[in-house]
């Protein structure tokens, strides 16, 4: 039984390109000068990449967020404790979802990759 536990947390896990890809964005926000907002305040990117670094190590631990969109989708998009949605201000730019705004990035990171 413990082999079987161990098999399903080793299948879970994300792939190096998916670490990478999450790692990208969650900088790619730290790096924007883009606001985040939260439960209607807003906040600067280095605490918006803080915030999104505690959501995906709880995600990771629980084997939630095996890559990039599930990340997204599970632990950016949306307050876990309110359930509101997440969003991203850059500059004098209406806010958008940050769903939105990191699958945008995601996009623009894989088609630079090499």
């Amino acid at each position: 039984l413990a082999l079987l536990g161990a098999a399903t947390a080793a299948q879970a896990a994300p792939s190096p390109q998916a670490e990478r890809e999450t790692e990208r964005l969650i900088q790619a926000l730290g790096q924007s000068g883009c606001q985040f907002e939260r439960n209607g305040s807003w906040y600067d990117a280095a605490q918006a990449q803080e915030h999104l670094r505690k959501k995906l190590a709880y995600l990771r631990k629980r084997g939630l967020a095996d890559t990039a969109e599930l990340f997204i989708e599970r632990g950016a998009s949306q307050s876990s404790f309110s359930g509101q949605p997440y969003h991203v201000r850059c500059g004098k730019a209406a806010a958008t979802t940050s769903a939105a705004w990191l699958q945008a990035k995601l996009v623009q990171l894989r088609a630079a990759a090499p």
